[in-house]
C-alpha cells in the first residue's frame, strides 16, 4: 500500500488514537487495525478464523476509489478501556471526532459486528452519514438483550485463569481483564432501551446490510445459556428492511467470523459504494 497521510483524534475518554488516510475521493470511516498483527496473537486469530491483516485487505480494496479513514477503535478499546463510558452517546461522538479529525464533513460508514452497531448509532445522531454499511448484526431486532448476557458472563469470569469453551466469537477465545469486559456491559446495558424499529425513521442516508446465513452461536450456560442468532433476524425480515430502506445481503453458509473476511466483504461492498457515491462519468 502506499504511504498514507497521518493524524490523531482525541476521544471521548481524553485519550488519543491514531488515524491513517489512504487514497482520494468519498471519505469512508474505517475502524480496522491498518497494520497486520503478527506473532503468537496472529496465530490465536487464526485458530478461531480470524484473519490478522484482514484491516490492511479491506484498505487495499477500497482505497483505490475512496479515501479511507482507518483507525483502530476496538483495539484502542481493548488497550485503553472505557469501562463505565462506552455508551452510544460516545461512540457517536467518538465517530464524529474522527471524521473531523481527517477533515470530513460528509463520510460512509462501514462496520461489523459490535462495530455495526456503532455505526447505527451514529447515524440516527447525525445527517453527516453519506451510506451506511452494517455487516454482521441485524439493523431491526439486534440481540441487545442476549447480549447483555454474555457480556455480563465474560465480565464475572473475567481477570481469572477460566479456559472458556471454544465458540467462533470473540467473547469465548480470549482472557479478558475486568475493564476489557465491563465496557461491554456498559454498552449493551445502554442499548437496552434502543428501540432500533424507531430507529428507522431517523436514518436517511443509504443503508446496506449483510450477514452470514449460519451466524448463529449458541453458548454454554457459563456464558449466559444465550444464542446469539445475527443471521435470523435479517433472513427473515428482508422485505421488511427493503421497505425500510435498507439493501440486503446474505452470504449463503458462512458464520460470523467467515462473513467478516474481505474476499467476502469487498465484493459487496465495494460495487454498492461505488454505485451510491461515485458520479457516473459523462459520456
Amino acid at each position: 500500500m502506499t504511504t498514507p497521510k497521518t493524524t490523531q483524534a482525541q476521544l471521548h475518554d481524553g485519550s488519543s488514537i491514531d488515524i491513517e488516510i489512504y487514497g482520494e475521493g468519498q471519505t469512508i470511516l474505517l475502524p480496522v487495525n491498518p497494520h497486520p498483527i503478527e506473532g503468537e496473537q496472529a496465530e490465536q486469530m487464526r485458530m478461531y478464523g480470524a484473519d490478522p491483516a484482514l484491516g490492511q485487505a479491506l484498505i487495499q480494496g477500497l482505497s483505490d476509489t475512496f479515501r479511507v479513514v482507518a483507525f483502530d477503535y476496538e483495539g484502542q478499546a481493548f488497550n485503553l478501556p472505557k469501562a463505565l463510558t462506552l455508551t452510544p452517546d460516545n461512540v457517536a461522538q467518538d465517530m464524529l471526532a474522527l471524521a473531523d479529525s481527517a477533515g470530513a464533513e460528509r463520510f460512509a460508514y462501514y462496520g461489523y459486528s459490535w462495530l455495526a452497531l456503532v455505526g447505527m448509532q451514529l447515524a440516527v445522531r447525525t445527517n453527516r452519514l453519506s451510506a451506511l454499511i452494517m455487516g454482521g448484526f441485524p439493523p431491526v431486532n439486534g440481540p441487545y438483550a442476549e447480549m447483555l448476557k454474555v457480556t455480563t458472563a465474560a465480565f464475572e469470569m473475567s481477570g481469572g485463569n477460566q479456559t472458556p469453551e471454544t465458540a467462533n466469537d470473540e467473547w469465548s477465545t480470549a482472557h479478558l481483564s475486568k475493564g476489557q469486559t465491563q465496557q461491554f456491559v456498559t454498552l449493551y446495558e445502554a442499548l437496552q432501551s434502543c428501540d432500533d424499529q424507531v430507529a428507522q425513521a431517523h436514518m436517511s442516508c443509504p443503508r446496506l446490510c449483510f450477514v452470514g446465513s449460519a451466524d448463529r452461536i449458541e453458548y454454554a450456560p457459563h456464558w449466559g445459556g444465550v444464542t446469539v442468532d445475527l443471521a435470523a433476524p435479517i433472513i427473515a425480515q428482508r422485505s421488511t428492511l427493503a421497505a425500510l430502506g435498507w439493501d440486503v445481503r446474505v452470504l449463503d453458509g458462512l458464520d460470523h467470523m467467515g462473513a467478516m473476511q474481505a474476499a467476502q466483504v469487498i465484493p459487496i461492498i465495494r460495487p454498492w459504494l461505488i454505485s451510491k457515491l461515485v458520479s457516473p462519468r459523462p459520456a
